[in-house]
């Protein structure tokens, strides 16, 4: 027995240095995973409770408003489940259009955001679909192409106390975790950044907590 005990020692050895290095990394806590899935991913449908008004960027010039909300899941989960069904349904009748444009641009996706024109002033309104300019990390993006919603859109033209609505198809290198620019009707706003984006980054972690009590 003892004339063995070299011949082990010598072959644990190398075990020894091949388990070391393929030690496997302990996973981090699950605290922190939680943190990096609530920051990272896209939060759970039906748990969010803000108003559309809230997460909607408005240019207002006289009596025409443009209203526009990104129409990414990551965004319209933060509102009242009858608001995001009704916006997810919306990108959904687009969802044809926006993948051949996504084919036709040779793009990996194309960003939609809903934008509608409201007209309180005495008679029609006149409108430009394209002057619409979203300023992200430092460059400008204007519409792919505006996809229709209402009849008469093409025209650039809002009757009397009416609206207008399409589905914008934007370059997807916009960035709606950061502060973002928009011009339209010769008018800026920087609420986004100002404003929503901490109220939008609070209602996910909001429900992230509510998702994992089951309670909406």
């Amino acid at each position: 027995m003892s004339a063995l005990r070299p011949a082990i020692a010598i072959f644990l050895l190398p075990l020894g240095l091949f388990a070391q290095a393929g030690k496997v990394t302990a996973p981090p806590p699950a605290d922190t995973t939680k943190r990096i899935v609530e920051r990272e991913g896209i939060p759970p449908a039906g748990f969010g409770t803000l108003r559309q008004d809230q997460i909607a960027i408005r240019v207002q010039t006289n009596g025409l408003t443009i209203s526009a909300i990104p129409l990414e899941e990551s965004i319209i989960r933060t509102l009242a489940p009858d608001s995001y069904r009704t916006l997810h349904n919306i990108r959904e009748s687009k969802k044809a259009a926006l993948e051949a444009l996504r084919a036709r641009s040779g793009m990996t996706n194309v960003e939609a955001w809903y934008v509608w024109f409201s007209n309180v002033q005495q008679g029609d309104a006149r409108f430009d679909a394209f002057d619409f300019i979203i300023r992200s990390v430092g460059q400008d993006f204007r519409p792919i192409d505006a996809l229709a919603l209402t009849p008469g859109f093409g025209d650039g033209r809002v009757a009397q106390r009416a609206q207008q609505a399409a589905v914008y198809a934007f370059d997807p290198q916009i960035d709606l975790n950061q502060p973002l620019t928009v011009t339209a009707l010769g008018q800026q706003t920087t609420v986004w950044g100002d404003t929503m984006l901490p109220l939008i980054e609070r209602e996910r972690s909001l429900i992230w907590s509510r998702s994992a009590a089951g309670k909406p």
